[in-house]
């Protein structure tokens, strides 16, 4: 659909009844998600309902289904569950509660359903699309509606949203609700990792999962637990001993087990003959992206027509996108069928290339298999620039999978500086024992660039006879590494197989949609804004001006604003002037007069030279004068501190192996005559996540796409997000600037894609 389409389709809307439920089990991330369509139908034009208490208040009616206002879901994106409630209805199930439900929507004019739930729930509602125009005749025949009524009411569109803790839902790399589940699982992680250490004792967690293996596998990936069962990969005759056996061999004093079960109030079995349980969580994590989908989810219906598939709106790395629901709900089925049949290779590739990477990823770094032969190769991994969350998991997964490589390993601290000072270290595999769950960097890192000491770095990597180096950092990271390669053409030493981990807060290194350590960041600004809009609860209408991170990068301040419902978020790549603040303060004076107690404003550090965070306190204080008072927060290096998320340690872990393995290859295809020799650019690397496609573009292409006074790329995918801010806090912005998701069908092809996550 062109933009042009969608403004047309914004006229034509008007009056339209859409409505929203959530079936199943609650997962956390739906009230964004219900928010998200809520506000943007009432933006469209459209007459939005709630349907409270899932397909039980649809069969019901009555007061269940209720008129939405834009304030009705006001300060509820923060929250867990599901604010108008989720029942399994055992009602819909029958052929009278589908009447009954068709009714109902008939008598409120509702002709566009969105349904926020698992596998099952979504089937449910393309049965009930599939029989509408039967359910209108034998309404038409029972004298309940009339054929003028069923003729106005002919068409159904029916669009789903994934709401699963269980990320077991075909399609989609991400369900609502996963990521939570994932928080809450390493929360307890953590929490026990001392006991644990302190004791030499061995736990067993129980997660959730169902007949899934994410949750338990992603938790042991980003924890690094000895030992994980997953139903897609049962263990193998004798796994007894071999686990005692290798408990009895580890010589770290952190031991994790993870395992999924089902969902059930007494311990039940994943496996015929063992059994194992369960765990539940909170709301946090990807509230950005449960917001991208409400929005598209309103898009696809008001567009979709008699002939449209019933579909699903997924994520594809950092997209929305449609996929058809039947597709989805027959690839899902295939995994069972596979377990059931004992296929289990074949179940693991069907979950998707992310799952089966994580699987395979986890075996090499859980159980160290002493290489074969060694290699001629040694190199060597830093830290540079500032701190970021996620760091250490990328350091861990290198080394582990550099020794399975036979490779020298070593560590060196403090950057570039740390490599001129010969501060070089050899490292072993339990050398990284118990660094995924570590903030900062235990490597140690600074902000020093290499230009200024090439003869000492060269005399470093000539006495430890380095073959390759892997810098884990920031944007000086990239900018040291195309130093080290400009350089070449002076120093035979510098040519080596080079490759930057994009990590940093900010988001702002070329090469790479997303940097390790800014979902941690996003993460720690977000909950710190709610626990701030809390602190106003039952006090005097109030805004608050919140300064965020990221230098002149305005990633942190803009995917923070979407997560918690800004009303603004300035930023340096979104020009603004006094005008536009002008115009924001009253925008915000004439909803704080009406129902709305807070208001919250975000400012990137570096936003703009004069427009400070101090002179736009002022300014809203001022001319917020009787209407609302105002506060200020500096959140500063808040956002560095903090154990990573559960992307980022994954994140981290997948890149770290990822490099190590390109590293190898370019270090067989360069050594010659008894030596590495590597000097063209595809040798001098970063590593990145473009949409969902890891890739390595040489660091002489990424320069002439960066903004190196601003220390940023030159164009940002996420700024076509920004508009979906505007819209959600009610501003009149163009409708042209949204960009809808595309179809994209769901086969064995398209699962096996590894997204990263």
């Amino acid at each position: 659909m062109s933009l042009m389409d969608l403004e047309k389709l914004k006229m034509t809307c008007a009056g339209r009844a859409m409505a929203v439920l959530t079936s199943g089990g609650d997962a956390q991330g739906m009230n964004a998600a219900i928010r998200a369509v809520t506000r943007m139908g009432i933006y469209v034009g459209a007459k939005v309902y709630l349907i409270h208490e899932g397909y039980q208040g649809l069969v019901d009616g009555g007061d269940n289904i209720k008129l939405a206002h834009w304030h009705s879901v006001t300060d509820i994106i923060q929250l867990g569950g599901t604010v108008i409630g989720s029942a399994r209805c055992k009602a819909f199930m029958t052929r009278e509660g589908r009447v009954s439900a068709a009714f109902n929507l008939v008598k409120k004019g509702i002709t566009n359903l969105c349904v926020c739930g698992g596998d099952g729930s979504l089937t449910g509602a393309n049965i009930f699309r599939n029989e509408w125009s039967d359910l209108l005749d034998e309404l038409v025949k029972k004298g309940r509606i009339t054929d003028t009524m069923a003729k106005q009411h002919y068409n159904l569109n029916i669009v789903g949203l994934v709401g699963s803790i269980d990320n077991d839902f075909c399609g989609t790399d991400m369900t609502i609700g996963a990521d939570s589940a994932l928080h809450r699982i390493m929360e307890i992680i953590d929490a026990i990792m001392t006991t644990a250490q302190s004791h030499q004792r061995a736990f067993v967690l129980e997660v959730m999962g169902r007949h899934c293996g994410y949750l338990a596998l992603v938790s042991a990936l980003a924890s690094g637990a000895d030992w994980v069962f997953i139903p897609e990969a049962p263990p193998q005759e004798g796994w007894e001993d071999n686990m005692c056996a290798r408990l009895k061999g580890v010589r770290h004093k952190s031991r994790l087990y993870v395992s999924p079960m089902h969902i059930l109030i007494y311990i039940h079995c994943v496996y015929p003959h063992d059994r194992f349980g369960l765990c539940r969580s909170r709301r946090i994590g990807l509230l950005m992206s449960y917001n991208i989908l409400g929005v598209e989810a309103v898009v696809a219906l008001l567009e979709a027509s008699p002939e449209t598939p019933a579909c699903v709106i997924g994520l594809s790395g950092n997209q929305a996108v449609r996929l058809p629901l039947v597709e989805c709900v027959e690839m899902t089925k295939l995994v069972q069928t596979a377990m059931n049949e004992k296929r289990f290779d074949e179940a693991i590739k069907l979950r998707g290339g992310s799952f089966e990477s994580n699987w395979n990823i986890y075996k090499s770094l859980a159980f160290h298999k002493p290489p074969q032969s060694k290699s001629n190769f040694s190199f060597a991994i830093l830290n540079v620039g500032a701190p970021a969350a996620g760091m250490n998991s990328a350091v861990r997964s290198a080394v582990r999978s550099g020794l399975s490589h036979g490779h020298k390993v070593y560590g060196v601290n403090d950057g570039f500086l740390g490599l001129a000072d010969g501060a070089v270290f050899e490292m072993e595999w339990h050398s990284v024992a118990g660094w995924t769950g570590q903030g900062s960097s235990l490597l140690g890192t600074k902000r020093t660039l290499p230009n200024s000491h090439l003869e000492k770095i060269v005399e470093t990597i000539t006495k430890f006879e380095i073959s390759a180096l892997l810098v884990i950092g920031g944007f000086e990271g990239y900018q040291g590494v195309l130093e080290l390669y400009e350089a070449r053409t002076h120093y035979d030493e510098l040519c080596i197989p080079m490759v930057v981990i994009p990590a940093t807060i900010s988001n702002n290194v070329p090469g790479t949609f997303f940097s390790v350590g800014t979902d941690t960041a996003v993460n720690c600004a977000m909950e710190s804004c709610d626990k701030i809009k809390q602190s106003a609860s039952g006090t005097k209408r109030r805004v608050f001006v919140v300064e965020t991170m990221g230098g002149y990068c305005g990633y942190l301040a803009s995917a923070t604003g979407i997560a918690v419902g800004a009303d603004a978020a300035y930023i340096f790549e979104d020009p603004f002037n006094i005008l536009d603040l002008k115009t924001n303060v009253e925008h915000l004076s004439e909803k704080m007069k009406k129902d709305v107690q807070r208001g919250l404003i975000l400012r990137n550090e570096k936003c703009h030279e004069n427009y400070t965070t101090d002179f736009i306190h002022k300014l809203y204080s001022s001319e917020g004068k009787n209407i609302f008072d105002c506060r200020v927060n500096v959140l500063g290096h808040l956002q560095q501190g903090g154990a990573p998320s559960p992307f980022d340690r994954n994140f981290g872990t997948k890149l770290g192996v990822k490099a190590i393995e390109w590293l190898s290859e370019k270090l067989t295809e360069n050594y010659r005559q008894g030596r590495v020799f590597a000097n063209s650019p595809e040798t001098a690397c970063v590593i990145g996540l473009n949409r969902k496609v890891v890739s390595f573009t040489p660091v002489t292409e990424l320069k002439e796409i960066t903004d190196f006074e601003h220390r940023m790329p030159k164009v940002e995918w996420w700024l076509k997000l920004r508009p979906m801010l505007k819209m959600l806090a009610k501003y009149q912005t163009s409708f042209n600037e949204y960009v809808p998701g595309e179809i994209e069908h769901v086969t064995q092809r398209s699962i096996s894609i590894d997204s990263g996550f």
